[in-house]
């Protein structure tokens, strides 16, 4: 179980890394690119997304500041640092190749 769960927690910080590298936006915008950009078929809860944000600045992958939403209320906003576009680019390929061996695996006859 531990292995899907760093799956899955990887997979969410890949996707949320990507979205950041588009420009800084709050919580509710990730959540909401995410599941635009999948046709409604990825949709994040807000504790796993809050959670993998928190996760990523501690790491040093992005980086936050308050600011004002379209809506005029306050929002904190998340934007990728250098290191998090460099870790974009490894977990992009990692994640890739994996998608690309199970695709492999799955349309066997």
């Amino acid at each position: 179980m531990t292995a899907d769960l760093d799956l899955l927690q990887g997979t969410l910080d890949t996707l949320v890394l990507k979205t950041l590298s588009w420009g800084p936006r709050h919580g509710y915008a990730v959540a909401r690119w995410i599941k635009n950009t999948t046709d409604g078929t990825i949709t994040v809860e807000d504790r796993a997304l809050y959670v993998s944000l928190h996760r990523l600045e501690e790491r040093g992958w992005v980086k936050s500041q308050w600011g004002l939403s379209e809506n005029n209320r306050k929002a904190k906003y998340y934007e990728l640092t250098d290191a998090g576009r460099r870790q974009l680019r490894s977990k992009a390929s990692e994640f890739t190749a994996y998608a690309n061996a199970v695709f492999k695996i799955l349309q066997t006859v």
